[in-house]
């Protein structure tokens, strides 16, 4: 590529703040930059670019005792070396994100300002996409260099970033829009003398290999470098390679498309060309995907699930051929199951046919017993089947209300609790327990001895609010050490899955308000703490 590039008063004298102009140090500058790149892989591009100051030149103003000397004459700039990855997005797509990184060599003279003079370096982070029409790319990055102090300005590192947008035309040969971009340093961020922001409208024209370019505008700050006009001018030979077509395999058959009848399906080799790379296992004419009977040769039938099978050998009629039929002398149903297909049907799937299941619908148990052969069966032992046993994991009684049928009458057990149905009497103001919890906390060893996985329970003593906070603690934790004490001697519990925890009258359940709740919040609960279901072994099975 060939680039001219012309600034006018790119370097220009102020004094008080800015406000009065007093010469051009430099005032017009031409330079010609020769450059190139070459891509690799699709991803990533590799370029230098070399400037070379044609015109450079101003009136060599003074402001008080200072004075400046302007360049004249030709002077060699900086060169460029560049490099840029592009890590997400495909070519053309809507949204490409990649890293850049440039280095500039002190290849230029500085007394001219056609170079810096030092080493300097861009990493910058680079997005650019393509919807239709429409191309936009945006770019930002930082300029790390040396500190440098012109007149009273200070340059370091800068930030610099810019944002482009075009439209496309003329088949994707023409590409016109704007361009925004400018530097400024670190130190005074966005400052009125370290700010540079130009703004330009560019076209580009593509003519075969070759690629004109076009662009104007003005420079929007007063920043060191901006001019107030620039204008580029380019011509570069951008040659777009044409990829030889290579023979295709769209179904990878190992046949290639202009050979395979069939280019979209995986096939096999044939002599016939009508077949060639089309899927015909049993090769008798009727394509895998039509055959209901791949890898047995058959004849063509009107029916979808005879296409491609030999004659219908099906004795019991159930529409299941005989070679698929895991029960061919039954008439049965079809079941993508093997072992089942063509058999009598078993809706609950418990391995009793539906024909002798007495509980067809739920899953259950052979039994010799005609009335409950494939029912559910009685985990505790009490006669009333799982299904219908509202508490199937204790031995209860049967019932008319649903929720009770099978449940002890004073015991339940539930995820996090033993519960009872009736309260543990004491004594008033005592912790003596009243012979008429016997049969309760009997129970309640019962269920106890009968669920071993609940390896720790704990016993909860609780109390209403009358009397002092003190006294009621010391009440509840005898009252549950009583329960603990009597469910250990007299209802053979180990101890050590018990712990009595008194908790006054810190938890009520009810108002302490009404007799009626005081009365209900006097109670013992049995909180299960633990639970380790390998220790429950019932029936010899775990």
């Amino acid at each position: 590529m060939l680039l001219g590039e012309y600034a006018y008063r790119p370097l220009v004298l102020y004094e008080n703040d800015g406000d009065d102009r007093v010469g051009n140090v430099v005032s017009d500058q031409l330079f010609l930059h020769l450059g190139g790149s070459i891509s690799l892989w699709q991803r990533l591009s590799l370029s230098a670019d070399l400037p070379l100051a044609l015109v450079n030149e101003g009136s060599s103003p003074a402001s008080g005792a200072q004075a400046f000397t302007s360049p004249n004459g030709a002077a060699l700039g900086d060169l460029r070396l560049g490099a840029r990855f592009r890590f997400l997005g495909a070519p053309d797509s809507a949204f490409q994100l990649g890293v850049a990184g440039y280095l500039w060599l002190p290849t230029g003279d500085q007394d001219s300002f056609a170079g810096d003079g030092s080493v300097r370096a861009l990493p910058a982070l680079v997005a650019n996409g393509e919807i239709g029409s429409f191309v936009y790319a945006a770019n930002a990055g930082v300029t790390l260099r040396g500190e440098r102090r012109f007149a009273a300005t200070t340059l370091g590192t800068q930030i610099q970033f810019a944002a482009a947008a075009g439209l496309l035309a003329l088949d994707k040969k023409l590409q016109i829009g704007p361009e925004l971009y400018g530097t400024t340093t670190t130190s005074d961020a966005f400052d009125r003398d370290t700010t540079n922001l130009e703004a330009i409208l560019g076209l580009k024209y593509r003519a075969g290999p070759m690629v004109f370019g076009a662009a104007a505008g003005p420079g929007i700050t007063r920043g060191l470098g901006t001019p107030t006009f620039r204008a580029i001018l380019s011509v570069a030979y951008v040659p777009i390679a044409e990829p030889e077509r290579e023979p295709t395999d769209r179904d990878r058959d190992g046949i290639l498309d202009e050979r395979d009848a069939c280019p979209d399906r995986f096939g096999i080799p044939s002599t016939n060309p009508s077949f060639n790379g089309c899927p015909d296992t049993d090769k008798d004419g009727v394509f895998d995907d039509e055959d209901a009977c791949k890898e047995t040769p058959g004849k063509r039938s009107e029916d979808p699930k005879k296409n491609g099978c030999p004659e219908e050998k099906d004795r019991d009629k159930d529409g299941v051929l005989d070679d698929d039929d895991a029960c061919p002398d039954e008439k049965g149903v079809a079941d993508s199951d093997p072992k089942k297909n063509g058999c009598p049907p078993d809706r609950d799937g418990d391995g009793v046919l539906d024909k002798d299941d007495a509980c067809p619908d739920l899953k259950g148990k052979a039994s010799a017993d005609p009335e409950q052969n494939g029912c559910p069966g009685d985990t505790d032992g009490d006669g009333i089947r799982d299904d219908q046993d509202a508490c199937p994991r204790e031995k209860g009684k049967p019932d008319s209300d649903p929720s009770k049928n099978g449940c002890p009458s004073l015991v339940r057990v539930t995820n996090n609790e033993i519960v009872i149905l009736q309260q543990v009497q004491f004594k008033t103001a005592s912790d003596v327990i009243l012979p008429s919890s016997d049969d309760l906390l009997q129970q309640v060893s019962a269920v106890l001895k009968e669920h071993p996985e609940l390896t720790k329970v704990e016993i909860q003593g609780h109390t209403d609010n009358r009397g002092s906070a003190a006294l009621n603690q010391a009440l509840s934790q005898r009252r549950a050490a009583s329960v603990v004490k009597w469910l250990v001697n007299r209802g053979g519990v180990e101890a050590a899955r018990l712990t009595p925890k008194g908790y006054g009258k810190d938890d009520p359940i009810e108002t302490n308000d009404t007799e009626e709740g005081r009365q209900k919040n006097r109670r013992v609960q049995f909180r299960i703490l633990t639970t380790d279901k390998a220790t429950n072994v019932k029936d010899g099975a775990p």
